[in-house]
């Protein structure tokens, strides 16, 4: 289940990505603009303010997304990502911060590219810390005897789960597509105590939580917790750095795709 309010309690930093990525997208008139995985809707009104006399498709897998990007007035649908395939006039597709959820998302990648009318923009962004202290911490503690038993069907993101921006570059360019790949990471400066479990509570342990009763989950946390702080040290004023790397892709359908 995703809570919409934890999701936006850094909502300043979470869409910083989202702006850098479709800031190349280069679309000037188009005629559909698809939101995949819109999330409560915030990022999506940004879209429609872009480009006002398209129309606006956006679909999120949660319900709780949905309905709150509903209340925010996006027109959102609920919809796997696996299950979408573009309308004939789609010119523009976002898919922000949510493929990383779909281990066969490489291929719903090439599938898109050449159902895609030719000149259309892919854009997708995806983290790219699944190595980092944040994730690993969580695989580790996992797979220690108390929880073992029960997260063992709980997916949680191995490196391998995304591929660097060369690997979606080879990818897209195999499927006929220009493309645009790159990197960032950005040294976000969280504040309070716990920041970084915090922000991983609203994404990355979205599926711990799932899984733990509320007193199993509220051990994992208090486990969690110090190990956290030793790899991201609180600094005097109460903030603290969090390194968070992304990888984006942003793909201009080439002739193969359809008219």
């Amino acid at each position: 289940m995703w809570d919409p309010a934890k999701y936006l309690d850094y909502a300043d930093l979470r869409a910083r990505p989202f702006h850098d990525l479709t800031s190349r997208i280069g679309a000037e008139a188009p005629r559909r603009v698809v939101d995949l995985g819109c999330g409560p809707g915030n990022l999506t009104a940004g879209l429609a303010k872009r480009w006002p006399d398209a129309e606006l498709e956006a679909t999120d897998s949660s319900p709780e997304m949905v309905a709150a990007a509903r209340a925010a007035g996006v027109p959102a649908g609920l919809l796997d990502v696996r299950d979408w395939a573009p309308a004939a006039d789609t010119d523009v597709v976002v898919t922000n911060a949510v493929l990383q959820w779909v281990p066969e998302h490489r291929e719903l990648l090439r599938r898109w590219a050449g159902q895609l009318p030719p000149g259309a923009w892919l854009a997708m962004q995806v983290p790219g810390n699944l190595s980092a202290p944040s994730h690993a911490l969580v695989r580790k503690l996992a797979a220690e005897p108390e929880w073992a038993a029960l997260l063992s069907g709980v997916d949680l993101r191995g490196e391998d789960t995304v591929d660097g921006p060369q690997g979606y570059a080879e990818l897209l360019a195999g499927a006929g597509c220009a493309v645009d790949a790159w990197e960032t990471t950005y040294v976000q400066r969280l504040a309070g105590p716990d920041a970084v479990l915090e922000w991983i509570t609203g994404t990355a342990l979205r599926p711990v939580r799932a899984a733990l009763d509320e007193g199993s989950w509220q051990r994992f946390r208090s486990r969690l917790a110090p190990l956290l702080d030793e790899a991201y040290p609180p600094r005097a004023d109460g903030t603290t750095w969090f390194p968070f790397r992304r990888v984006f892709a942003v793909a201009r359908i080439g002739s193969q795709g359809r008219g």
